[in-house]
């Protein structure tokens, strides 16, 4: 069988076993078995064992994962998000639309505290979902807000979807978490203006919320400043000390787990259950991602030997496009994977094909990885396989249908694809930052 018939058929087989409703990491390297038979070269799973144990578990960036999962948890059993977002509430509280802004702004900071996607949409939707139906919010704008902003972790550093990108192309953690980082808090802002043209265009949608006049204005700040602290000290521990040299990506994801726990021992929420529930919460999202990795590993590692990777960037080679023209066709290939597979698959995948194009033509790789992350935002909503449709599904009361989350995450996408075009018209928007701290 050619090398064309190996690509076709691992891919379909990738298809039918994900529309089954197999779990990823199974169907990945049930491909590559099957695709290693198929080619009548059974001996390189054995090359691919010894891939899984170098390129994996010899892989010590991707400690960082577990750890800044582990963080997540610890700032989660902390309770200063519920904290920040009630004060937020109450100090937006008569501006139209303030409620959803409170739920933007917190969104941005769980971003830059979290990363974990499921771990930001499940706390948001338990806060702010039925308040907000409660004050009069349309369920298509409320739950497409939560579910979008809280997609916002896999791009604002810390983001364990960055490390993994790190692990698997020429670029740093650090250069990607300063690349990352403008356009991330950028989309956010753009979610914030979004919701002001809706409340003022359509007020029935996100009505303004009657101001407590019990709370003044004075103690509502303070209150903001006491809650705002601990968060911010962990990501100047985190961020700080990863962009100025001092720590690597591992030594920075330690110095969060610390500062978190630091955290919930200082709010007097420590509690061995709990700590023990975060071990092993951390410990299963953990080895859900390993196994995907291990997988993905299997998958890319013997499509290659195969043939299936060269003769599929040959195919792509030879369209003879413009480079322009080809990036909007790599990216709308990312856009389309986001419908069926999570942002794993996604990269481990694509970064094998897409990345040795992309230096051919002499294109910043930075640029494009970050560009990339951006789009990568729309496979959390996309259906048929949106796990934050899921999540919120999950969590979201009886009275919010699938179709109105759908419905209401669809604005959202369009502006992520806005914030796509103004990455891919400004590179600058990517460069700057890194460059101001690694002179790139």
């Amino acid at each position: 069988m050619g090398p064309e018939l190996i690509a076709l058929l691992m891919f379909g087989l990738l298809l039918l076993g994900l529309f089954m409703g197999h779990p990823l990491a199974f169907v990945l390297g049930g491909a590559a078995v099957i695709g290693a038979f198929a080619a009548g070269k059974p001996m390189v799973l054995g090359i691919v064992v010894n891939r899984v144990f170098g390129d994996v578990l010899d892989n010590y960036t991707l400690i960082a994962i577990p750890l800044f999962i582990l963080m997540a948890r610890f700032l989660s059993d902390s309770g200063v998000t519920d904290k920040m977002f009630e004060t937020l509430r109450l100090l937006l509280a008569g501006l139209p639309g303030g409620m959803a802004l409170a739920v933007v702004f917190i969104s941005i900071l769980l971003a830059a505290t979290t990363g974990i996607i499921g771990a930001s949409i499940t706390v948001m939707g338990f806060m702010a979902l039925r308040p907000m139906l409660q004050y009069g919010y349309s369920p298509t704008m409320a739950s497409g807000l939560i579910a979008a902003s809280g997609c916002l972790g896999i791009l604002i550093p810390p983001s364990i979807m960055l490390i993994l990108m790190a692990s698997y192309s020429p670029l740093s953690v650090g250069e990607l978490f300063a690349g990352s980082m403008i356009p991330g808090v950028l989309l956010g802002l753009l979610y914030a203006v979004w919701v002001i043209l809706v409340a003022l265009v359509r007020p029935d949608m996100a009505p303004p919320v009657p101001a407590d006049d019990k709370i003044g204005r004075g103690a509502l700040f303070r209150m903001l400043l006491l809650e705002a602290v601990p968060p911010l000290l962990l990501i100047l521990g985190i961020l700080g000390s990863l962009l100025a040299g001092i720590a690597t990506a591992t030594e920075a994801s330690a110095i969060g787990v610390f500062l978190a726990l630091g955290i919930v021992v200082a709010r007097r929420k420590f509690e061995l259950k709990t700590f023990y529930s975060a071990l092993i919460e951390t410990a299963r999202t953990s080895a859900m991602i390993l196994f995907i990795v291990i997988g993905a590993t299997a998958f890319t590692g013997v499509f290659n030997i195969t043939g299936g990777l060269r003769a599929t960037q040959e195919i792509i080679r030879a369209l003879d496009m413009e480079p322009w023209m080809l990036m909007a066709m790599l990216l709308f290939i990312v856009f389309l994977l986001g419908a069926f597979l999570d942002w794993t698959g996604i990269v481990l995948l694509s970064f094998p094909i897409f990345l040795p194009i992309v230096q051919e033509l002499n294109i910043d790789l930075l640029w494009f990885v970050v560009l990339m992350a951006v789009v990568l935002q729309t496979s959390f909503l996309t259906p048929p396989f949106g796990y934050a449709l899921f999540y919120l599904r999950a969590i979201a009361p009886p009275s919010v249908r699938t179709a109105q989350i759908i419905v209401g995450v669809l604005p959202f996408i369009g502006l992520i694809l806005l914030m796509c075009l103004a990455v891919a018209m400004f590179p600058q928007l990517v460069t700057w930052l890194p460059g101001q701290f690694y002179g790139r």
